[in-house]
């Protein structure tokens, strides 16, 4: 049986000092608190007990089997889970960049998409490069900090 709260059951047990201790529903989390942690240890103990087994090799090969298998699928879920990962940041990030395109440099007024002028002060929307390097550039900027180049317009 796990914990009944859920891996709370340690916040639970700290709290039940503060309960009175002959009312049975706090007897009940304090008993299952200790259980839970019991049985916690208890697996990490089979746990440890399981590699010396391993270690020590070739005497459970349908296991090691078994245990390859699902070392394996662990690594392919790790990749299915960074790849998801990286595929959010990315979307992220191009989120970030289209709203940033519509953000109006000099008001922070947010545009509607296809429009190039600012509806609320008039100033260029997008983004601002430099004429010789590509660096992004603030409206208004007169030189590149990049490389010097002064800016037309």
């Amino acid at each position: 049986m796990s914990d009944l709260y859920g891996g709370f059951g340690s916040l639970f047990k700290g709290l039940s000092g503060f309960m009175p201790q002959d009312d049975p529903d706090v007897k009940i989390m304090t008993a299952q608190s200790d259980l839970s942690d019991l049985r916690k240890k208890e697996l990490e103990l089979y746990a440890e007990i399981g590699k010396n087994a391993l270690a020590a090799g070739g005497q459970f090969p349908e296991l090691e089997n078994k245990l390859r298998l699902v070392e394996a699928n662990i690594a392919e879920a790790e990749q299915k889970l960074s790849g998801a990962q990286a595929e959010k940041e990315a979307k992220e990030s191009a989120e970030l960049l289209e709203e940033e395109a519509l953000t109006c440099p000099s008001c922070g007024n947010i545009n509607q998409e296809g429009i190039k002028f600012c509806q609320e002060c008039g100033t260029k929307l997008g983004a601002l490069k430099c004429s010789k390097c590509s660096a992004n550039l603030t409206a208004g900027t007169r030189f590149c900090g990049e490389c010097g180049t002064k800016q037309e317009g």
